[in-house]
């Protein structure tokens, strides 16, 4: 499962990595063809790692990769 977790992991980055704007986290499972469960376990791999950026807006969150100035 881990292997798999990280492989979505990967396709989160990349997807992040050519968005031009912060991605609405509920459109990632449909974006990437991966189950919701799946994406979202991917994300938290990401954010464990510090990859991520979240910012809520209204009722949705959406989330990017972290700017490669952020000294967090």
């Amino acid at each position: 499962m881990n292997d798999t977790i990280g492989q979505a992991a990967g396709i989160i980055w990349s997807m992040l990595a050519k968005a031009t704007a912060p991605i609405n986290i509920a459109d990632i499972p449909k974006k990437t063809n991966l189950t919701s469960q799946v994406a979202y376990q991917g994300l938290g791999w990401l954010a464990r790692e510090g990859k991520l950026e979240y910012q809520q807006k209204g009722r949705s969150i959406y989330v990017s990769l972290v700017s490669a100035g952020c000294t967090c």
